[in-house]
């Protein structure tokens, strides 16, 4: 779920074309064509998810829900630093100062069975996702690449779960997920240091299933969508569906301790930490 502080930097030129069938919002847009549904993030700095990100997410996923004849599903970012940062921290931070712990407890609690909701979607979304990362990709930024099928990397990724520096666990799914996708090992490595992984180690660790050039990913998962398209849809969708099953019952469970750690002392703390830093990155490991 946690954010990191980026510079502002200009925006990745993209190769995204302009068709009837496309939608703008201020943090993310989509378009369908020749079978591939295209959801780019283009939120400044780094696509930080916050409640406005997420009201368009769940726009985006009502019509994802309502195109039957997609074979894939391709996400990817406009910004340069990176893929994602991940969770809006500010907008928390400015939140929990401003209402009662009870009131602001509830508040988190919603936002995350809300985000729960869009994210088990793409991930059991009836198609072949491609998550196509670049630069940071940190906590709920990871834990979004991770509800898709198949992560295509550009060289300068990097994988990060940095949410123990501020007294919490992932909180967006992050945690079932790396548990049904890669061995323990990886999976506490993450988690319990909060260091990150560069391209190097996530293919070994079998997290990624491709590595490319700088500026590639985009251009990688686009050849790899188009390679689906010549299989049968039905066979590929029955077999995402026996080899991905949705971890339901650990999901919730993630909710409830991540709702139970937020109202510790040290997660103000933290908070507080992050969003009063000059530094740039300040939890960039």
């Amino acid at each position: 779920m946690c954010g990191s502080k980026i510079v502002l930097q200009r925006e990745m030129p993209t190769e995204l074309k302009t068709e009837s069938a496309s939608q703008v919002r201020s943090s993310l847009s989509w378009s369908f064509g020749q079978g591939v549904m295209e959801l780019a993030l283009h939120r400044a700095p780094c696509n930080e998810l916050g409640s406005v990100a997420l009201e368009e997410l769940e726009e985006f996923v009502a019509a994802l829900q309502g195109v039957r004849e997609a074979h894939a599903l391709i996400i990817y970012s406009q910004m340069q630093p990176g893929f994602c940062a991940g969770a809006d921290l500010r907008e928390l931070y400015e939140r929990s100062r401003e209402m009662q712990k009870a009131e602001a407890a509830r508040g988190v609690r919603d936002f995350l069975e809300r985000i729960h909701r869009v994210f088990n979607i793409i991930d059991d979304a009836p198609m072949t996702t491609i998550a196509a990362v670049h630069g940071v990709t940190f906590g709920g930024g990871f834990e979004l690449a991770l509800t898709c099928d198949l992560i295509i990397a550009d060289k300068m990724a990097r994988f990060c779960f940095p949410e123990l520096r501020l007294g919490l666990i992932p909180g967006f799914g992050g945690i079932p997920r790396l548990k049904r996708d890669l061995g323990n090992g990886a999976v506490r490595d993450l988690l319990l240091t909060g260091r990150s992984f560069n391209t190097t180690k996530a293919q070994q660790i079998g997290l990624v299933s491709q590595v490319v050039g700088e500026g590639e990913a985009l251009r990688a998962a686009r050849a790899t969508a188009a390679q689906l398209g010549k299989f049968d849809h039905a066979t590929a969708v029955a077999a995402k569906k026996f080899i991905k099953p949705i971890p339901h019952e650990e999901l919730r469970r993630e909710i409830d301790l991540f709702c139970d750690l937020f109202q510790r002392p040290a997660v103000e703390a933290g908070l507080r930490k992050f969003v009063e830093s000059k530094d740039a990155q300040p939890y960039l490991p």
